[in-house]
């Protein structure tokens, strides 16, 4: 027979369990009254500082867990019905306090919403925001953080802030919307995610994966004191962002009080940056780059400067560093600095702004002019080892600007080919005229060795040459601005000689009449002591002012055009013999008759020769 303590014992657990289950039988009772149903609407209304409208009765459900599901829920502007909804939802399930809820109280512990539309709009800012509410707890939560914050904005009493329980949010396939004068154009969609906030004073959390201009992404980031940060205060904070075109990380400190700041940590890497910039529909079409890049470094500013410290830049593989700054102050974004690279592709860099010509022999294309109306760009590169096509480039010095539709890409200075090369593009949209110009001067280079790494062939002669050009022309395309283009081309030889031509040869072959192809001539060697040539440029067409060839007792001498597009040659050219010195240094006419003349035509690749007949000018 049980001792009186065991059935004390027996009955206070009877008693314990019926009280259990009389608490778990009155929850539904109590939670699915009018008032509980109130209450959820009232919450929700009284959380965001919006009106929320329920199109039908919540559901309440005890098992397996306790909480509640709305149907068509929809969040509004006060006082403007008429108005699309900021947020509606086609479900949302609302996890409940049970304990709350027998004080007839709501407390939310999760919020979930099942294919969400989040209504957003430019407003008066560059980023699209939903309409802010006019009041609200949250609202009233950041309000007072913000007095805390205003005491004391380098280290805020945390003890003070506001601490009211909040929990986590889960969407579900939801959707960013855009809305202007045309209608609704969607920004994110197939949005999943998660956010977990468990009280205002503590760390929140958020995870989300999306669809953004076809492409996926998932972003992550928390913050060490939300509220303060909201508040206009700083706080620890970490972003990421994963997807194919782009992927980025940001860790440090941040605020968003007045212009906001950032001082932390950022990377940034592409696998093409011609991809990214399409997928960021910035209208800025890139030129031939398309391999990987990517940079990282100290962040510093506000939303209209910021400094990227001790940056590490890679294009294409070749890595740089410096310093680089970035302002929105003006009407479009300022970008200036100065990087150093070990080695530097040329064309990959220039292909980020403008548009190139394949090669020497392939002008065609257009020469992109938007983005000297959508940027402005002052940086200072210099390099150990560069290329620019075939072109191999050392100790190079080089700048990029673009100000006021006027672009300028210059090399002061780079050592190839055994002596020093200078070149510069420009564009220009400042007129109602869109002009383009090409630079470019080379002095004392190895002359074979140059023409060679520029398309021109083999077949050149031997020497230490000085080049220098100058052409400018409508900026349609390249091919129009060589084709309508005006300036000078100039080239100086010192001695030397072809080893693939013998003039006497060619002399003997031009006798004997008849067009005939320059290969045909026997090989050989000839040297010279000098060449010259000099010309105008007028239309697209070079016209030859000086051209000639000095040997020790003859000169050969060219007259004629030839046009800088199509390779084409129409020359006429004589043999001659030098005037003999006189004792005193001069010469002394001699009055002889020419050794050869002829005409070359055809292209500069496959030239033709045909002998002429009679007096043939000089010059």
């Amino acid at each position: 027979m049980p001792s009186k303590g065991a059935k004390r014992t027996i009955w206070a657990i009877a008693t314990l369990a019926i009280l259990c289950l009389a608490v778990i039988a009155l929850i539904p009772y109590i939670a699915s009254t009018q008032i509980v149903r109130n209450r959820i609407a009232a919450e929700l209304s009284a959380w965001s500082g919006y009106r929320v409208v329920l199109s039908g009765i919540p559901r309440i459900h005890v098992w397996p867990s306790f909480h509640a599901e709305l149907a068509d829920v929809s969040l509004q502007e006060w006082g403007r019905p008429e108005a699309p909804p900021v947020l509606q939802s086609e479900r949302v399930q609302i996890e409940l306090s049970a304990i709350a809820a027998l004080r007839g109280d709501i407390t939310f512990t999760k919020v979930t919403l099942l294919r969400p539309v989040l209504r957003v709009s430019h407003q008066d800012g560059v980023v699209p925001f939903p309409v802010p509410p006019r009041g609200g707890r949250m609202l009233r939560a950041i309000e007072a953080a913000r007095t805390v914050v205003d005491e004391n904005p380098a280290k805020p009493d945390a003890a003070r802030m506001p601490s009211d329980p909040l929990g986590s949010l889960e969407l579900l396939d939801g959707r960013v919307v855009r809305l202007d004068a045309t209608g609704e154009h969607e920004v994110l969609s197939s949005i999943t995610g998660r956010g977990s906030w468990p009280t205002l004073d503590r760390p929140a959390s958020i995870s989300i994966k999306a669809i953004w201009r076809g492409e996926s992404i998932a972003a992550e980031a928390s913050v060490q004191q939300p509220l303060a940060l909201l508040a206009g205060g700083n706080s620890r904070t970490s972003v990421s962002l994963v997807s194919t075109p782009l992927n980025g990380s940001f860790e440090g400190l941040a605020t968003f009080s007045r212009r906001g700041f950032l001082d932390g940590v950022m990377k940034l890497s592409s696998p093409s940056l011609r991809r990214t910039l399409e997928w960021s529909r910035t209208d800025i079409t890139t030129g031939v780059i398309a391999g990987n890049a990517s940079i990282s470094g100290r962040l510093i500013g506000d939303a209209q400067r910021l400094k990227l410290e001790e940056a590490q830049l890679a294009l294409g593989g070749h890595p740089g560093n410096g310093l680089l700054e970035v302002s929105f102050a003006g009407k479009t974004p300022a970008l200036s600095g100065t990087l150093a690279f070990q080695s530097l592709d040329l064309r990959a860099f220039l292909g980020t702004f403008v548009q190139i010509p394949g090669d020497i022999g392939n002008w065609a294309g257009p020469i992109e002019l938007d983005f000297a109306r959508k940027l402005q760009l002052d940086l200072r590169l210099s390099a150990a080892r560069a290329t620019a096509g075939s072109l191999e480039l050392g100790q190079l010095a080089a700048t990029a600007q673009i100000n006021d539709g006027l672009a300028a890409f210059d090399i002061s200075d780079a050592s190839a080919f055994g002596g020093t090369i200078q070149a510069g593009l420009r564009i220009d949209r400042r007129t109602d005229t869109d002009r383009a110009e090409l630079r470019f001067l080379a002095s004392d280079v190895d002359f074979n060795a140059f023409g060679t790494a520029m398309g021109f062939g083999s077949a050149l002669p031997q020497a230490r040459a000085t080049l220098s050009a100058l052409v400018g022309g409508p900026a349609r395309g390249w091919d129009a601005m060589l084709a309508g283009g005006e300036g000078s081309i100039s080239v100086k030889l010192g001695p030397g000689s072809v080893a693939w031509f013998d003039l006497d040869a060619f002399r003997e072959r031009a006798a004997e009449g008849g067009f005939f192809p320059l290969n045909e001539v026997a090989a050989g060697t000839i040297a010279f002591e000098a060449a010259e040539v000099r010309s105008t440029v007028t239309g697209g067409v070079a016209r030859l002012d000086v051209a000639k060839v000095m040997q020790p007792r003859q000169v050969v001498r060219f007259s004629g055009i030839l046009p800088l597009v199509g390779q084409g040659i129409a020359l006429s050219g004589t043999i001659m013999p030098r005037d003999p010195p006189a004792t005193d240094g001069t010469t002394v006419p001699s009055g002889a008759a020419p050794l050869a003349a002829f005409f070359v035509g055809g292209s500069w690749r496959s030239p033709f020769v045909s002998p002429l007949l009679g007096d043939f000018p000089m010059e």
